[in-house]
């Protein structure tokens, strides 16, 4: 590390006021900040004292996230060999699986960083401010809740739209309004629906040739109920709901790269909730909006996808990846206590209310989430003002 602050000392004059690329100090400050602590300080009273800043919060987000990447690796190379009939029992091919799977997900990864940077430092360099922070978990999030099919000049589309129009006609990190990796999704999504949707999108299958009567079907694009049962690629039925439930909860089953295993994203919600990082008050309530909303349609039980039994329906899907790590950003979510309460709650609600209700697009919770983000500012105003108005009448009759 000696050598690496050494090197950095050494080029530091060329950046600053007066050197040779004194034009782009912004993209210098944003490499050796991000390999080192920065040494600025205030020169005004600090408020909150605390040694870990802006980098360091977005890089433990993406720690959270290395769960369901790994496992997304291993299950987009299990439904690839599942679909060839291949390694069909899952501790099969384990190896096998694993490394098909990184070499078709990591350069949607690579891509997504590298183009999101590049604007990154590129805005940066015109605008003469510090790179931000902010793509550093959008940059990861991006990949994850993409199909493995996504071509990459998608990716690279998607990625240079949500940084501009998701982000910085806003001002930059901070001040978006939306989530920037779900406005990546629906930007897809409405673009390029064929490659955001269907059951070709799920499964590799691009080396080698599918067996007969090969589908690439997720549990949302299947009415399950408790007297039917997900197939999978190779035709096998499972059981019962319960065995659905399981296959669902661990995550072997066909969607996003990110998205399928709950387990793998709760191990990442573990680690955002010990940190202090993620709030877990819209988790809760996120968790219990979708529960509700799926309680209520088993109630009304009007056709199949209604009578799907609540822990399954907050499983499948981008529910939990969601709830997770898509609902709980710090920045398009709502910024007081009962706001959180409030925008969680009907986040998940919502999302599960889409999902069922709209047969054209069997997941609703992209929309349910960017939705909140938009009403999330008013939200926090009306808190703002019930707590002010409470606050003067205290006053009042005190007085």
């Amino acid at each position: 590390m000696k050598i690496i602050k050494n090197l950095f000392d050494s080029l530091r004059p060329s950046f600053e006021e007066g050197g040779k690329f004194e034009r782009y100090y912004t993209a210098f400050e944003a490499m050796e900040t991000f390999a080192f602590v920065p040494d600025h300080v205030t020169h005004n009273g600090t408020h909150i004292k605390d040694a870990i800043d802006l980098k360091r919060t977005m890089f433990l987000v993406v720690i959270a996230t290395i769960p369901a990447l790994l496992f997304g690796m291993w299950n987009t190379g299990h439904q690839h060999f599942l679909a060839l009939g291949q390694f069909a029992d899952l501790g099969d091919g384990m190896m096998e699986k694993f490394i098909f799977g990184a070499i078709k997900v990591l350069p949607i990864v690579v891509v997504s960083y590298a183009v999101g940077l590049g604007v990154e430092f590129g805005m940066a360099v015109y605008k003469r401010h510090s790179v931000e922070e902010g793509f550093l978990v959008s940059g990861m999030l991006i990949p994850l809740i993409m199909p493995v099919e996504v071509p990459l000049w998608m990716v690279a589309v998607a990625t240079i739209f949500a940084v501009v129009i998701g982000k910085e006609v806003f001002g930059g990190t901070g001040m978006n309004i939306l989530n920037p990796a779900l406005t990546a999704r629906a930007f897809l999504f409405f673009a390029y629906p064929t490659k955001m949707s269907g059951n070709s999108v799920w499964v590799n299958t691009t080396e080698g040739t599918p067996v007969d009567g090969y589908t690439g079907e997720t549990l949302l694009a299947q009415s399950i109920n408790s007297s039917s049962s997900y197939i999978d690629q190779a035709g096998t039925a499972y059981s019962s709901v319960n065995d659905t439930i399981y296959a669902a909860f661990m995550g072997w089953i066909p969607g996003s790269i990110g998205e399928t295993s709950t387990f793998a994203i709760l191990i990442g919600a573990a680690i955002l909730l010990i940190t202090g990082i993620g709030s877990w008050r819209i988790m809760l309530s996120f968790l219990l909006g979708g529960l509700a909303m799926s309680l209520l349609f088993n109630l009304w039980d009007v056709n199949e996808f209604m009578r799907v039994d609540p822990i399954l329906q907050i499983c499948m899907g981008g529910f939990m990846f969601g709830m997770v790590f898509m609902a709980t950003d710090p920045v398009s979510a709502a910024q007081t206590n009962m706001g959180k309460w409030i925008y969680g709650f009907l986040a998940g609600f919502l999302g599960i209310m889409i999902r069922v209700f709209n047969p054209a697009y069997p997941e609703g919770v992209m929309m349910g989430i960017l939705f909140m983000n938009v009403m999330a500012p008013l939200i926090d105003h009306y808190v703002i003002e019930a707590n002010i108005k409470r606050r003067t009448k205290r006053a009042a009759l005190a007085a």
